[in-house]
């Protein structure tokens, strides 16, 4: 716990046109993982024939290191055979860290807007990403164009989970 900087909450929304990969769809899942730690490394649910899926799923990630890029990776399920990835993409921490190291956040309105970031070729962003101070958090809403793959983006929101004790960023 002491070298926890607290916890990174990853809202993994849905999927968009996502690639096939059996005959006529595909039974996605997605895997974040962050650093080189198996434990650091979870997973959503399978939504089974569909190639845009909704997980609507919360995975929670013990972060030591906020320097680390986080990579998550959307695959197909197989029963008989490995799955098989349907694109990837990796993304920094930066600028939604430097949004809550913002002074006297707690005085924003609900819904302020912190901080705004454009698709570059650098950041696989689909589309610009806003970081807003809501319900007393500090939120980034993200839809990634994934990599190495014919098509697809997946839409995730983060979040950020101090603790009692932990060594912060």
């Amino acid at each position: 716990m002491d070298n926890l900087s607290g916890l990174l909450k990853v809202r993994v929304k849905r999927g968009l046109d996502l690639a096939v990969r059996d005959i006529n769809d595909s039974d996605p899942y997605v895997v974040i993982k962050m650093g080189d730690h198996l434990w650091q490394k979870l997973k959503t649910r399978v939504v089974n024939n569909d190639i845009n899926p909704v997980w609507d799923e919360e995975l929670t990630l013990a972060v030591e290191d906020p320097n680390l890029p986080i990579k998550l990776t959307v695959y197909d399920s197989d029963l008989f055979s490995m799955d098989d990835p349907m694109g990837d993409v990796e993304f920094d921490l930066k600028s939604f860290l430097e949004a809550m190291k913002m002074p006297r956040l707690e005085r924003h309105p609900n819904g302020t807007l912190l901080k705004r970031i454009q698709p570059s070729r650098t950041n696989s962003l689909a589309e610009e990403s806003c970081i807003i101070w809501k319900d007393n958090k500090v939120l980034q809403d993200l839809s990634f164009r994934l990599r190495h793959v014919e098509s697809g983006e997946v839409e995730i929101q983060l979040s950020w989970e101090h603790l009692p004790g932990s060594k912060g960023f």
